[in-house]
């Protein structure tokens, strides 16, 4: 009888174990009851979502058969990601594809949207197989949902760190445009620029007017501002600097284009005025430039 206590204290142990194994073993034995499912009924199923995506006007940029492409693409990688759980091929296609849509106007929703609809149509699949079965439907969801999750989790990421690249690119493509250096003369540059200025596009002018001033040995630059409405303080501090560093190179900078709120707002912060030399407009600027760099113009007939 005094021995009747230890069966007791080990069942407990071993009523706790048990759930352990039935979450872990099924749950593998349960994913390969899926994929073999999915892909038994792949031509059924792919041809499904394909509908449902032209039928919710998604990725109208488009046609039918690129869509039915990309959706088989799609359905094999997915299939392979819940098959393997590795989402390593999943991520590289969702670049690939993202590369491919993106220029053809593809937004973040609708990249989103096809992926909810195929977890929808997969979903129904399983209804349908296993509706005579609801105990084991249950643990096949319980299965199936956290790695969909994840697969859509994977494919919205690399859509949106995709064109969060080509945006960078647009917008470096635009400042590059927005800042030509221009040479107009031997040892004589130009600089527009045109629109709001923010301490990046600050850096890249500088940047840009430096790697000009090296590359063409210039000796002159003209930086024209009559397009820009108004500057803060840093952007100030910055063109001041930018005019110091141009010296430091062997150029000399001429400011043209300087309107009123402008030039307060460089007296208001202090800033040497001295060290800038500055012109009214732009053709005067150049006719200085020019001065400066031994430049006559005469009329043609004394020249003759």
């Amino acid at each position: 009888m005094a021995q009747r206590p230890m069966p007791l204290d080990r069942a407990p142990a071993t009523h706790q174990l048990a759930p352990i194994r039935s979450q872990t073993e099924p749950t593998a034995e349960l994913l390969h009851e899926l994929v073999a499912h999915l892909r038994q009924h792949r031509t059924q199923l792919r041809e499904e979502w394909a509908q449902n995506i032209t039928e919710a006007r998604l990725l109208t940029a488009m046609t039918k058969d690129e869509i039915f492409a990309e959706a088989t693409s799609v359905y094999d990688n997915y299939v392979e990601a819940l098959a393997t759980g590795t989402f390593e091929a999943l991520q590289t296609y969702s670049r690939n594809l993202s590369e491919r849509i993106i220029p053809r106007g593809v937004e973040t929703n609708e990249v989103v949207g096809i992926v909810l609809l195929l977890r929808d149509v997969l979903a129904r699949s399983l209804f349908a197989k296993y509706r005579a079965d609801f105990a084991k439907l249950d643990r096949i969801l319980d299965a199936y949902e956290p790695a969909a999750n994840r697969i859509a989790n994977t494919v919205a990421v690399g859509f949106v760190q995709e064109r969060e690249r080509v945006i960078r690119q647009q917008q470096e493509a635009i400042r590059e445009l927005s800042t030509p250096v221009l040479q107009v003369r031997e040892r004589l540059l130009i600089l527009p620029i045109i629109g709001a200025i923010d301490p990046q596009r600050a850096r890249q002018l500088t940047e840009q007017l430096l790697w000009g001033i090296r590359t063409n040995r210039a000796k002159v630059v003209v930086i024209d501002i009559t397009g820009v409405a108004a500057i803060d303080v840093s952007v100030a501090n910055h063109l001041v600097q930018t005019v110091e560093a141009s010296r430091l190179l062997g150029a000399t900078v001429i400011v043209t284009g300087l309107s009123p709120e402008i030039a307060q707002t460089l007296v208001n912060i202090g800033v040497d005025l001295g060290k800038m030399n500055t012109v009214g407009d732009l053709q005067g600027g150049i006719e200085q430039a020019e001065r400066l760099l031994g430049y006559k113009v005469v009329p043609l007939v004394e020249a003759n």
